[in-house]
């Protein structure tokens, strides 16, 4: 079993060189359909499995197009990670849809409607306050509590 430090180091190393093979290397014209980026690689402590978790912009036909796209170069990848890296045995490549941004997103979107809204609401609140303010004052301008 490998140390924590060796795992994450692996992982480091295989993505910058995944994102250099989705520049430079996957011809498949199904990956550069859609905007890929490794949003992170999880590597077993025996450093026999890499699971690629990829972020993809676009629709969901582009998203699933770009799936098949780097299911079908899995292959490919291990063959040059192999190459790349020294080790004793390439992992195992899985990718995996990482939808966390997407998800990210939405959330932000949403507090920024809730923001929106709460906004709106004093404004109206502030105002309606105004408008009674305005009736309490006397013909000499003093207001006057209702106390």
């Amino acid at each position: 079993m490998a140390t924590d430090r060796r795992v994450s180091r692996v992982a480091s190393l295989i993505k910058r060189e995944v994102s250099q093979m989705l520049l430079h290397g996957i011809k498949d014209d199904r990956v550069g359909i859609g905007m890929v980026s490794i949003t992170d690689v999880d590597v077993s402590g025996d450093l026999q499995h890499a699971k690629i978790f990829v972020s993809i912009y676009g629709s969901e036909e582009v998203r699933f197009q770009t799936m098949e796209g780097l299911k079908s170069a899995t292959g490919y990848v291990r063959s040059e990670l192999g190459h790349r890296i020294r080790l004793r045995r390439t992992p195992e490549v899985i990718f995996v849809e990482d939808r966390s941004l997407e998800r990210g997103t939405q959330i932000i979107s949403l507090l920024n409607q809730l923001s929106e809204e709460r906004q709106q609401q004093e404004t109206e609140n502030s105002t309606e306050s105004d408008s009674q303010n305005i009736e309490k004052l006397t013909s000499d301008g003093v207001l006057h509590s209702d106390e």
